[in-house]
């Protein structure tokens, strides 16, 4: 049962990550700019969002963004977090998938459960390498970001894909960990034998060299 629980727990982490990562990739508040000093901006209440895809000036009486189109213009810190972060969700898919099929309630045809503890362990160490991407976007982005232009605060979409990346890497690693010790070899003492002649069930004898060693 605490199995199970493990198993569960880990699956639905790594799934509320995803889904995290995916809201984090698809919006564009990542970061908040400024482009005069830090008192103009307060003052004035125009702030700049800066994202993945696109850069918007956010005031009370405008909101306009500007899609980042020009690929081959785009600082390197926005092509390497966009390509990390579309890894991480289509990496999500399959993950899912493995880590779904692996569990002890659900049968497969000619399933046993050496295959069902390599898929868990695929699904975990997909789970954990989307954990990576979204870190390494996260926290490159924003220091890019900084050493561009000013940087006031950080946004929403950054809140939630440091909150998916750490989920993926707690639901992965219980994942891991959960079906590490899945397979085990039983003991002597718990095997049983049939007799053909009684058919019921009886211990196995001890080894004859134990019998002898335990005399002397």
């Amino acid at each position: 049962m605490a199995h199970m629980c493990r198993q569960l727990t880990g699956s639905a982490a790594s799934c509320a990550g995803w889904v995290g990562i995916m809201v984090a990739t698809a919006t564009n508040d990542w970061v908040r700019t400024c482009d005069y000093t830090m008192t103009t901006c307060i003052r004035m209440d125009e702030l700049g969002a800066r994202g993945l895809w696109a850069e918007c000036v956010i005031s009370p009486a405008l909101y306009h963004c500007q899609a980042l189109d020009h690929i081959l213009s785009l600082p390197a810190y926005v092509q390497t977090s966009r390509a990390l972060m579309i890894l991480a969700c289509l990496l999500g898919l399959p993950a899912m998938l493995l880590v779904l099929t692996s569990m002890s309630c659900v049968r497969l045809p000619n399933d046993t459960s050496a295959v069902k503890l390599r898929r868990a362990r695929v699904g975990g160490a997909l789970f954990i390498l989307m954990a990576v991407c979204g870190i390494i976007s996260t926290v490159w982005f924003p220091i890019g970001a900084h050493l561009d232009e000013g940087l006031m605060s950080f946004g929403f979409s950054l809140y939630a894909g440091w909150v998916g990346s750490g989920l993926c890497l707690v639901g992965g690693s219980m994942i891991l960990c959960c079906h590490g010790t899945d397979l085990r070899i039983p003991s002597r003492e718990n095997s049983f034998y049939y007799s053909r002649q009684g058919g019921t069930a009886t211990p196995m004898d001890p080894p004859a060299n134990h019998a002898k060693s335990a005399r002397v």
